[in-house]
């Protein structure tokens, strides 16, 4: 595939879930200036037919990728070719759960972030040791786990003051 229409793709993704109005403006090619239009001249016989969220999308993916740091980019890029290696059935369940968070409420969506930073900072060794546990833990054993960490999360939060 064609790195720059690889590129628009992950461009693309990176923007998949915004919600748009129904009364989106059209970008005119015309109105991108020449570095988006290199970037983007893949879809440049295509882009009278993209609809204007799409348009929208990649005009705002490209201007967020050519303001990104070098290293950034070949980050975005290794992430993009993970992506498309990952089986069409976990694409799937990963897109579901995307959604499912994007339907939490703004709290629930920091605890969750919290909790992922606080877990990508374990030592990878540490990290592989959960992940077993939960693996091998029965349904009723998991439940229990979710509990207990419920209520140490609950506890934290009473500490601190909050609700």
């Amino acid at each position: 595939m064609n790195p720059l229409r690889s590129l628009g793709l992950a461009l693309l993704l990176g923007v998949a879930g915004s919600a748009w109005a129904a009364d989106v403006a059209p970008v005119p090619w015309s109105s991108l200036d020449a570095n988006e239009q290199q970037l983007l001249k893949g879809y440049q016989s295509q882009w009278d037919s993209f609809t204007p969220e799409r348009q929208q999308n990649l005009d705002r993916g490209a201007k967020r990728w050519l303001g990104m740091k070098e290293e950034d980019r070949a980050a975005a890029k290794e992430r993009f070719r993970a992506w498309q290696q990952t089986p069409p059935e976990r694409r799937e369940l990963i897109r579901k759960r995307w959604e499912a968070f994007q339907h939490l409420d703004p709290q629930q969506q920091a605890r969750i972030r919290r909790a992922f930073r606080n877990y990508a900072g374990l030592p990878p060794a540490q990290r592989q040791q959960l992940r077993q546990q939960w693996l091998n833990a029965t349904p009723e054993r998991r439940a229990q786990l979710l509990e207990e960490m419920r209520r140490r999360q609950n506890e934290r939060r009473l500490r601190r003051g909050l609700p």
